[in-house]
């Protein structure tokens, strides 16, 4: 039990250097160009699910952190997931305490899916402005007045305006797609973790009632 929040701790880490990256390109004025996009809110809204997904993330690898400590000491809450299934499989059988031991491994795995879908919907937010900054681009573009040339200025600010909107859209998605799914690893490992020493504790307690 010396690393009883390691999960935490690693979670805690990446998140922080990740942060630390993020506030240098906003002191350095990269970011200048996304606020004032005509898609800004996109952009934000792309930010704000990503968020979602990661105090979603968090939380999850909380609990896990938590239950995987009380399992590791072999006395877990009785009412958390672990707790629960510990008393499902007390006095069962092994054909039951495998059906037991698929539910459990479903039910945490489901509850961690979540933020891959987030981090997957990111990915699609990102797209969706990249469309937009296309129909945007291509929007200024008149055939009939291009052999103008008092008109090719406008149409071409028009086109460069629509082309960033969909480059910094799908920058923005990709990266906070990246900075999630790396987090969601974070979490799937203690998922593993979890399900590993719980059901090896529900094991070892069935075959020390046998003997």
């Amino acid at each position: 039990m010396q690393h009883r929040y390691l999960l935490i701790v690693r979670f805690a880490l990446i998140n922080a250097v990740a942060a630390a990256f993020l506030a240098v390109a906003w002191l350095q004025g990269w970011l200048d160009g996304i606020i004032n996009e005509q898609l800004w809110e996109l952009s934000a809204l792309i930010f704000i699910v990503f968020l979602y997904g990661l105090a979603i993330c968090a939380h999850r690898v909380w609990r896990h952190s938590n239950e995987l400590n009380g399992v590791k000491a072999g006395a877990p809450d009785p009412e958390s997931w672990a707790g629960r299934y510990l008393a499902d499989v007390e006095g069962a059988g092994p054909e039951s305490r495998q059906m037991l031991a698929d539910g459990f491994r479903l039910k945490i795995t489901n509850r961690v899916a979540i933020v891959r879908h987030i981090a997957n919907a990111l990915v699609f937010l990102g797209l969706i402005g990249t469309v937009i900054g296309f129909i945007i681009a291509l929007s200024g573009v008149d055939p009939e007045s291009a052999g103008k040339a008092e008109n090719v200025a406008a149409m071409v600010a028009t086109l460069i305006s629509g082309m960033s909107v969909a480059l910094y859209t799908t920058l923005i998605g990709a990266i906070l797609y990246t900075w999630l799914t790396v987090s969601y690893r974070i979490l799937v490992t203690g998922a593993v973790d979890l399900i590993t020493a719980t059901v090896e504790l529900g094991e070892a307690r069935g075959r020390s009632r046998r003997t």
